[in-house]
């Protein structure tokens, strides 16, 4: 919008004034057919001088243009971020929750009582990961795993002979990702 008035303002002033100087190129054709020396009048100067304007005022339009395009760009490119990412405050929210139910379900019981509470909490949990799951949330591989730094965060070490280097023994918190983007790594006991 702001383009378009620009572009009639200029166009409009440049209209103008190649009207007046054109009058005044007129006047002067007579006057050089009278006379054979060609000296530069006013008008013509004011001509190149409007010439000179007119490029530049081009010029400065057309960086305008280029900084709006660009400035849409980033904006198309950050509205796309924000929806592909839309639900990771939500995610990080949870991950406390989710520990608690992994650690509740992890729990032994010999009663039938405990063993209902707990096949009632797998299904709650199981609930809560498939609604995760459907935004993009997922749990990152750890256990038997080489130890990756961009998913994993090494807080023990271990040395067990007959697991390779570098190897995870032991799943201290699970780590989750938002599709492409880590929202906590895995705590893990790595082998030597």
């Amino acid at each position: 919008m702001k383009k378009e008035k620009v572009e009639q303002e200029i166009e409009k002033e440049a209209a103008e004034e190649l009207n007046v100087i054109e009058e005044d190129m007129e006047v002067h054709n007579e006057q050089v057919e009278n006379k054979e020396e060609v000296v530069l009048t006013e008008d013509e100067k004011r001509l190149l001088e409007l010439e000179e304007k007119l490029a530049t005022s081009e010029d400065r339009y057309l960086r305008l243009q280029a900084d709006f395009e660009n400035v849409k760009k980033r904006n198309v490119a950050e509205r796309a971020a924000n929806q592909k990412y839309r639900s990771q405050i939500i995610a990080e929210e949870l991950l406390p929750a989710l520990d608690g139910f992994q650690k509740a379900l992890d729990t032994q019981s010999d009663s039938e009582q405990m063993e209902a509470l707990l096949t009632g909490m797998k299904m709650v949990y199981g609930q809560i990961m498939t609604a995760l799951e459907k935004e993009g949330v997922e749990a990152i591989p750890a256990l038997g795993e080489q130890f990756d730094p961009n998913f994993h965060q090494a807080v023990m070490q271990d040395s067990d002979g007959s697991k390779e280097s570098n190897e995870i023994t032991m799943e201290l918190q699970k780590g989750y990702k938002l599709k492409d983007r880590v929202i906590r790594p895995s705590m893990v006991k790595v082998n030597q």
